[in-house]
């Protein structure tokens, strides 16, 4: 049977720490900046961990990795 593919999407999505942590993106830092402030727009710089109801899924996907 051949190898597993890993999900690209989620390749492009999540990052793996050296600790094992999976981080994730911020959302609502794309577009419609103008009504949003600075404070919270640069909040959305920094990754953030990813919740651990959502780990099984994405630690499935990033599998072929």
């Amino acid at each position: 049977m051949p190898k597993m593919k890993s999900h690209s999407g989620t390749k492009k999505r999540f990052r793996r720490t050296g600790t094992g942590k999976i981080m994730r993106c911020k959302a609502f830092k794309s577009h419609i900046l103008t009504k949003k402030s600075t404070k919270r727009k640069r909040n959305f710089r920094q990754d953030g961990e990813l919740a651990a109801a959502d780990k099984k899924v994405v630690t499935a996907r990033l599998a072929g990795n």
